[in-house]
């Protein structure tokens, strides 16, 4: 009776030794969900994703400078110096629209076959890629404004993320 007693007891002692613990990965819970569900596109350049996120982690709220009573919104840039974004957040954080221009960014594929489809002699100079979301819309609106060369020609044409001429 009592080696049952102690095997019981030891044994008891071996279930708990034997228990493990769970640790779940991070979750991020933001009010923000609408625009990182809008931005999160395959097609967007590295630097580009880092200047959005910098908008998500935006939390300085307190600034009462900003604040502008009649709209209940307050304003805020960020700059990098191949482009920038202005975004609208109100009282409570959360992302009402953004305005976002990139200079210089490599253009979809989609976009390169549409240009050089209709212009077949021209050569890409420069570009510039704009980003326009609006939280009550729930859209996302983006444009490439792409400046094309031909020998002495130069001319600039406007396409979207799809390379629909606009």
């Amino acid at each position: 009776m009592k080696k049952i007693v102690l095997g019981l007891f030891i044994f008891g002692l071996t279930i708990q030794v034997q228990s493990q613990t769970v640790s779940l990965p991070e979750t991020l819970i933001s009010v923000n969900y609408k625009y990182l569900d809008a931005v999160d596109l395959d097609h967007v350049p590295e630097r580009v994703k880092k200047l959005e996120k910098e908008v998500l982690n935006y939390k300085n709220i307190e600034q009462s400078k900003l604040y502008d009573d009649e709209h209940d919104i307050y304003s805020v840039s960020f700059y990098v110096p191949e482009g920038k974004i202005v975004a609208a957040y109100d009282i409570h954080g959360k992302i009402v629209r953004t305005i976002e221009k990139y200079n210089n960014v490599r253009l979809p594929l989609v976009v390169m076959q549409a240009v050089s489809k209709r212009f077949p002699n021209w050569g890409i100079v420069e570009d510039v890629y704009y980003i326009k979301y609006h939280i009550e819309q729930d859209s996302l609106k983006q444009e490439y404004k792409i400046k094309l060369k031909n020998a002495d020609e130069t001319i600039t044409v406007k396409t979207d993320e799809k390379g629909a001429f606009l």
